[in-house]
């Protein structure tokens, strides 16, 4: 281990682990100082896990599977460890033989693992020890018994018409209690979802949550693509979030090619990741309003996002940034006139946005909607890895701006709001201060914009090497996760939304509360389901 180069802040807790562990992993790599692979059995990784969690205050934060049997003869699982005090990653990597198929859930330990763990079965055949609720998470129980994401299964393969029951939910019995179904399909021009209350009186009891309704097989089609393809597959992961997947990536690309965006196209990067944060934000707090008949500020909300949409075109020829984001930097560059139009906007939009927080915060009747209304505890949203805005309304003080610095955010100083009361209200004043914060950014990045390329060439790819890339995105932490082909081809990309991380708070914060309020605490919390269906 004397020959590696790992960081200064991972090294110590790698050479805790191989004391602790002597003699029973199987091998260490570094391919990046910030990333390291632990080579361990599968009995091996609950033990580890826990150690990490304890030890070195880490984050499970993605479990997923690799079909590596035309090389390797198994499958791998992944789990991959964010330390933020070190501003590393540990991935720990473990072997699942085909003539037993079975690996341990970690679900009741680490109860963010769960649908991850389910997304494993039904994609890849592996079946679930010991966990709580086994069920089919990513495929619907109607799909015939077929696993995508095993290399043998050809991406055209067409499916027989599906048979068999659909999806049972449980039953909630007792006196007085009935059920509430809402979808899959909604009033509203969003992705299909099906909620099912369970409630007695108007108080809900339990809610039960269906996702998966338009799995599109993104992480499958990345394997069939040339790699330069990929990047316009990312930006169709989750429409308003797609310059931030497009970014991680090919932040991914770029570090499994041992190569760096100029230093032009960082802070370029970085301005537009901000400004896909502002119009979400912005839009959201109008969204949060009218959900309380508080049309006048959804309105001014509207407005105001509209005003930053219209920069994006005129920065990047499109509304929501696509075609912006290129392997090895950004596809154009900006010149005097373009700049001085985004530091007019930051400008412009601060007393116009002061303006829309104020009309909301003066607004006694909305507040009241808000205050105390699905409340997320700090304790349930660690349990569960709860992240992003979500994550910061109940305590979770982390951002990958800060805690593992992409892009340029190196350069500015980043304040990350963080409160405890976990309910509407605070999720709300979450995106009111990342908003004042995003304003604040962008001035700093165009002060510290330097001359030179926007985009260098990115080399051919080595074959059978990972590469983890990451952004903080507007919702929460976005990871894309490749491995190598030869060829300049992926042979797996593991995409992680923050939304698959999210969605089972929503069924902890409305306990309590009624079906009308189900609305805005959804919203509050604003969860993708592209992003989660891939």
């Amino acid at each position: 281990m004397n020959g590696w180069h790992v960081s200064d802040e991972l090294r110590p807790v790698i050479d805790e682990v191989a004391r602790r562990f002597e003699g029973r992993i199987e091998a260490f790599s570094a391919p990046y100082p910030d990333e390291v692979y632990i080579h361990v059995s599968i009995e091996l990784v609950s033990g580890l896990c826990a150690h990490l969690c304890r030890g070195a205050n880490a984050r499970l934060i993605s479990l997923f599977a690799n079909d590596a049997r035309p090389t390797d003869g198994v499958y791998h699982l992944y789990y991959v460890m964010a330390l933020d005090a070190a501003h590393g990653f540990i991935v720990l990597r473990a072997p699942v033989l085909p003539e037993t198929p079975l690996f341990p859930s970690l679900t009741q330990a680490f109860p963010a693992v769960n649908w991850q763990e389910r997304e494993v079965q039904d994609l890849f055949g592996l079946k679930l020890v010991g966990h709580p609720n086994p069920r089919r998470c990513a495929l619907h129980d109607d799909w015939p018994e077929v696993y995508p994401l095993r290399k043998d299964f050809a991406l055209g393969t067409v499916l027989p018409p599906f048979e068999g029951e659909r999806h049972k939910f449980r039953k909630v019995e007792g006196e007085g209690v009935f059920q509430v179904p809402v979808g899959p399909v909604h009033a509203g021009i969003i992705e299909p979802g099906h909620f099912l209350f369970s409630v007695a009186g108007e108080p809900v009891l339990y809610l039960q949550l269906r996702m998966f309704y338009v799995h599109k097989g993104t992480e499958k089609l990345f394997e069939s693509l040339p790699v330069s393809a990929g990047v316009r597959l990312a930006e169709s992961i989750s429409g308003d979030s797609s310059f931030a997947h497009a970014t991680a990536f090919c932040h991914a690309v770029e570090r499994a090619a041992d190569g760096r965006a100029p230093a032009r196209a960082r802070v370029m990067r970085s301005v537009c990741l901000e400004l896909e944060r502002l119009y979400n934000h912005i839009a959201d707090l109008g969204a949060i309003s009218t959900d309380v008949a508080f049309v006048t500020a959804h309105m001014h909300a509207m407005r105001l996002k509209e005003r930053i949409l219209r920069v994006n075109e005129h920065l990047t020829g499109n509304r929501l940034l696509r075609g912006m984001a290129c392997l090895g930097g950004v596809r154009f560059d900006w010149n005097q006139g373009q700049l001085k139009v985004l530091a007019d906007l930051v400008s412009g939009l601060k007393p116009e946005f002061n303006s829309l927080v104020g009309l909301i915060e003066r607004s006694s009747s909305t507040l009241d909607r808000l205050q105390h209304t699905g409340v997320l505890k700090p304790e349930i949203a660690r349990d569960l890895g709860v992240v992003g805005i979500a994550g910061r309304a109940s305590g979770f003080d982390h951002d990958l701006r800060r805690d593992f610095q992409h892009a340029a955010y190196d350069q500015v100083k980043i304040k990350v709001p963080v409160y405890q009361a976990g309910d509407v209200e605070h999720r709300l004043r979450v995106r009111v201060d990342e908003v004042w914060e995003s304003l604040s950014l962008i001035e700093q990045f165009i002060a510290v914009l330097p001359e030179g390329p926007v985009r260098i060439e990115v080399r051919e790819l080595p074959p059978h090497r990972p590469a983890l890339g990451y952004v903080e995105g507007w919702r929460g932490e976005i990871f894309h996760w490749i491995l190598t082909a030869p060829g300049n081809r992926l042979a797996r990309c593991k995409v992680k939304d923050p939304s698959l991380q999210n969605w089972p708070a929503l069924s902890e914060a409305i306990l309590g509360d009624i079906i009308p309020d189900f609305p805005v605490v959804n919203k509050s919390f604003n969860l993708s389901y592209s992003g989660t269906d891939r």
